[in-house]
Parts: C-alpha cells; sequence; structure tokens
C-alpha cells in the first residue's frame, strides 16, 4: 500500500517578530495550508523566492536601515510528509544554516518549536523579511492566501503588510 505525500506549509511568523504566542503575534492567525505536490502556483512562488535567494542571503548578512525580521521557509521531511516551517532567527554555518524553527508542528513529528534546526541550501522554500513595516518576499503566503477564505486574507495583510 503505498501512502499518499503531503506537503504542509505553515502561514504564521512570516507574519510574528517572534515565536507563536509572544507578543505581537496572534496564535489564531497560524493557518496551516496543505498542497499537492508540484502545485503549479507553489513551485512557481517557490521558484520565484529560489531565484532571489542569494540577493536576500547578502541583504540579510548587512541589513539596511528598516529592514528587519529575516527569517527562511525550510522544508523538514519526516516519511511521506513534508511540512514547510519559517526559521527565525537563521545565520550561516560552514555546511548549510542553523536557525530557531518557528512554527508548531502539525504532521511530522521530528521537530518542536522552538527547536534549533540545521538546514541546507536545498531545503529553503522561501524568504522574507520587513521594509518599513510591509512585507518584502515571502511569496508562498501569497499563494496561501488564495487558499484561505477572503476575510482571513485580508485580516493577514492588513495586519501584518503584505501587498499581495
Amino acid at each position: 500500500m503505498k501512502l499518499a505525500v503531503r506537503t504542509i506549509i505553515s502561514l504564521m511568523l512570516v507574519l510574528a517578530p517572534e515565536l507563536a504566542g509572544a507578543q505581537g503575534a496572534d496564535p489564531g492567525d497560524d493557518k496551516t495550508v496543505i498542497f499537492a505536490p508540484g502545485d503549479p502556483e507553489m513551485t512557481a512562488a517557490t521558484a520565484h523566492a529560489l531565484a532571489g535567494l542569494d540577493e536576500f542571503l547578502a541583504l540579510a548578512e548587512a541589513p539596511p536601515s528598516g529592514t528587519d525580521r529575516f527569517k527562511l521557509k525550510v522544508k523538514v521531511r519526516d516519511g511521506h510528509v513534508t511540512e514547510h516551517f519559517w526559521v527565525i532567527p537563521f545565520r550561516r554555518t560552514k555546511t548549510g544554516f542553523v536557525g530557531i524553527l518557528a512554527n508548531q508542528p502539525e504532521e511530522v513529528r521530528n521537530v518542536v518549536l522552538g527547536q534549533n534546526i540545521e538546514f541546507s541550501r536545498e531545503d529553503i522554500s522561501d524568504w522574507g523579511y520587513t521594509r518599513d513595516g510591509r512585507q518584502v518576499g515571502s511569496f508562498t503566503v501569497c499563494v496561501m492566501f488564495q487558499r484561505i477564505s477572503k476575510e482571513e486574507a485580508d485580516h493577514m495583510r492588513d495586519k501584518y503588510g503584505f501587498d499581495c
């Protein structure tokens, strides 16, 4: 019997400056959306993010005035399930990256919220930061807004500074 492969992507903490439940974060805004592997819109958003990854990483190493909340979205696999999480903060290492998992896992059991995880460039699926209170990057979030209610998406756009 073949198990279905699932991709689960967390929305929260592209939004909030700290871990879920911290000041400025509304745990009710943490949404998880399931995508089929190869979803064309999510694939395009990820490709767009990866095309600008080097520029983002250079910016994160020397942040200009008015920028903060630099984050990476990283995939974590556990058997047949892949879940994507925001990692905030993160830093480069000799072999890749390390950072703190900023979302509560829904399906994978090999990581926990707040865990320090190591990952490679190949695990990155998105990036983002805030410039003058507006979100930059976070391309997968814009796709996710199309899959949740208009009211929820409008609330998050207004509250967290998204222009998509």
